[in-house]
């Protein structure tokens, strides 16, 4: 894999820190097990800056995508049930450091936000999305044969209620911009050329309440 960063941290001068996500050489962003300690190393510079910092918005410096899910093949190399567990732990960590962060974390989403995408935005405390045809949110681990292991049976059914999370995660049906508003999966929905102005936005209306994810 190459040397080069997936994730990319900055401070405006407001104080508030801005993630991109750019994973090098790939069309898509995809969540990799050889970025947990990247991720990891993020979020905890991010907590000892926590003195410093107003917020965070996380988003895709892809054009398209905000995250289309796990890796497939990073799956694929899974050979025992240890392995995949290892692995969702690992994730469950990560997604954990990220909503425990101290202070409002708002994801901006653009572009497919599916599985793995959908459970990091689900820890953020925040999310507001494009209302792009492009934009779809879900978890379809299920049409891998898998569940989410990542913290989205848990934190999806805390968003929205238990049955509405049920229907998702057992169809692996993808929602668009509209639906994941009224459904209360997304806090808002803006067209894209305003995406990250709104997300700002949003943070300012939120800095005053921390809400748990």
């Amino acid at each position: 894999m190459s040397e080069q960063k997936a994730f990319h941290l900055s401070v405006d001068e407001q104080n508030i820190a801005w993630l991109g996500i750019d994973v090098p050489g790939e069309k898509m962003n995809t969540l990799q097990a050889a970025f947990a300690e990247e991720m990891s190393q993020l979020f905890a510079e991010l907590e000892e800056k926590k003195s410093d910092l107003k917020g965070l918005i996380v988003h895709s410096l892809k054009p398209d995508n905000f995250i289309a899910g796990a890796d497939v093949r990073m799956l694929d190399a899974c050979t025992s049930a240890e392995e995949a567990q290892a692995l969702a732990a690992k994730g469950q960590e990560m997604f954990q450091q990220l909503s425990d962060l101290p202070f409002p974390v708002v994801s901006a989403i653009h572009g497919p936000c599916l599985g793995g995408g959908l459970e990091l935005a689900l820890a953020c405390d925040y999310r507001v999305c494009s209302d792009a045809d492009i934009t779809k949110l879900g978890l379809p681990e299920v049409q891998l044969g898998l569940l989410p292991g990542s913290g989205g049976t848990q934190r999806l059914p805390r968003l929205i209620g238990l049955l509405p999370s049920l229907d998702l995660i057992l169809t692996g049906k993808q929602l668009r911009a509209k639906k994941a508003k009224k459904l209360g999966v997304v806090d808002a929905s803006v067209p894209k050329t305003i995406l990250l102005d709104v997300a700002k936005q949003f943070w300012r209306k939120a800095k005053s309440v921390k809400r748990r994810s």
